[in-house]
């Protein structure tokens, strides 16, 4: 979620981005010498104790962590973050067209107009599924309301180029 991004900035914490996966987030963080890596799925690396996500583990850190400070999670959560709504959609790509992402100019300048929109305080993000012949399309957006219009444009824009 980009509230997680703007948290981490505001706290001088760099964010790396990288491909969905945990052999992904491994490797940026063997790169860079990072110690804790996750993904929007839940899924966190706590690289000096494992390399994969593990959730007994990181219920165990957690659990750690509140005794530490003293204090419920609800009251440490909430003033973790900031959530922006986001919103996603599918559509679904016959064999053989997926190449529409990266090869249709109207696809692009919808995007691109799409983020300008949003600025910093939004997100778009297009990719395809690992395990469908689908492009996920999720927004990221100020507004409930904010993230579905842009997503519903995107899909629009993303079945006409596909007639």
């Amino acid at each position: 979620n980009l509230g997680l991004r703007l948290a981490m900035e505001a706290a001088g914490i760099e964010v790396v981005e990288t491909p969905v996966g945990d052999r992904h987030v491994l490797d940026a963080m063997s790169a860079r010498g990072l110690v804790l890596g996750g993904e929007q799925s839940g899924h966190l690396i706590f690289r000096r104790l494992a390399t994969t996500g593990d959730g007994i583990l990181t219920g165990l850190l957690l659990a750690e962590l509140l005794c530490r400070r003293g204090r419920p999670l609800s009251e440490l959560a909430g003033a973790a973050m900031t959530r922006l709504p986001q919103h996603l959609a599918s559509v679904a790509l016959p064999p053989g067209r997926m190449e529409l992402l990266v090869s249709s100019p109207r696809l692009a300048a919808a995007v691109a107009e799409a983020q300008a929109d949003l600025g910093p305080g939004g997100r778009v993000l297009l990719r395809p599924s690992g395990t469908e012949p689908l492009v996920r399309v999720m927004a990221e957006a100020p507004t409930p309301d904010g993230a579905v219009a842009v997503v519903e444009r995107l899909c629009a824009v993303l079945r006409s180029e596909l007639s």
